[in-house]
């Protein structure tokens, strides 16, 4: 078994309206020299070793991620 995290992102050019909302919020808070926040997705999926990377890019491609607006990185770590 294995753990693969997939960290989705909003592409740089398209507006984050959550991060903008967590920006104001930390000023709010009394937190200041926050200039910049985005927010994203992070998933854990446990897979056996019948999953090869190829599959796991097709799943974060296909289904975890929105292409037009989002970049994905996927990555296997030590469970």
């Amino acid at each position: 078994m294995a753990r693969v995290v997939v960290d989705v992102m909003p592409k740089a050019e398209i507006l984050d309206p959550q991060g903008q909302a967590i920006v104001g919020a930390l000023g709010r808070l009394g937190f200041s020299g926050i200039v910049d926040v985005r927010q994203g997705k992070r998933f854990e999926l446990e897979v056996d070793d019948t999953v090869d990377d190829l599959a796991l890019e097709r799943i974060a491609e296909e289904l975890l991620t929105n292409t037009v607006i989002e970049n994905f990185n996927v990555t296997r770590v030590e469970a």
